[in-house]
């Protein structure tokens, strides 16, 4: 009998990419392409480049680069991303995607809980200020992007 065929824990689609807000959306996005090759990492540069003034363009790669790899030297194991052009979020994505926004926000408590999930909770406190950091010219590179839409209430009760 042969053994049932199931996602890498953490590859399993959670929701879709375009349900992200910009901020969280374009951290998927540069995670995939800095896992992607040297030339996805060259694209992912002059992305940077194209956003940002070139001395910022050059200090957000190498933060994002610093956080990026810090993940996989401290990880309790390897994230697992979709493809670049796949429009599902995974949950290791998605984990990812939620440390950069609450670090961005100063939402310190709930960012070293997400960075704890990737790294282990004596390294949480440095992923999260990586994430920090590296959020901070996320924001500037997603700045006046359109908000996502709002599936639900202000209320936190989803049924």
């Amino acid at each position: 009998m042969s053994k049932p065929h199931f996602p890498a824990r953490g590859g399993a689609a959670v929701g879709l990419l375009t349900d992200l807000p910009p901020l969280e959306a374009g951290a998927v996005r540069y995670f995939r392409y800095w896992f992607s090759g040297s030339e996805a990492r060259a694209d992912l540069r002059q992305a940077f480049s194209g956003t940002l003034a070139p001395d910022l363009a050059d200090s957000a790669f190498d933060c994002f680069g610093q956080l990026c790899d810090f993940c996989v030297t401290h990880g309790r194991r390897p994230l697992v991303r979709h493809g670049m052009t796949c429009s599902c979020l995974g949950p290791d994505e998605n984990c990812f995607a939620n440390l950069v926004a609450a670090a961005t926000q100063g939402e310190a408590a709930d960012a070293e809980l997400l960075a704890s999930l990737i790294v282990t909770p004596q390294k949480a406190q440095t992923l999260s200020t990586l994430a920090a950091q590296t959020g901070l010219f996320l924001q500037q590179m997603t700045k006046g992007l359109p908000q996502r839409r709002s599936y639900r209430s202000g209320s936190v009760t989803l049924h």
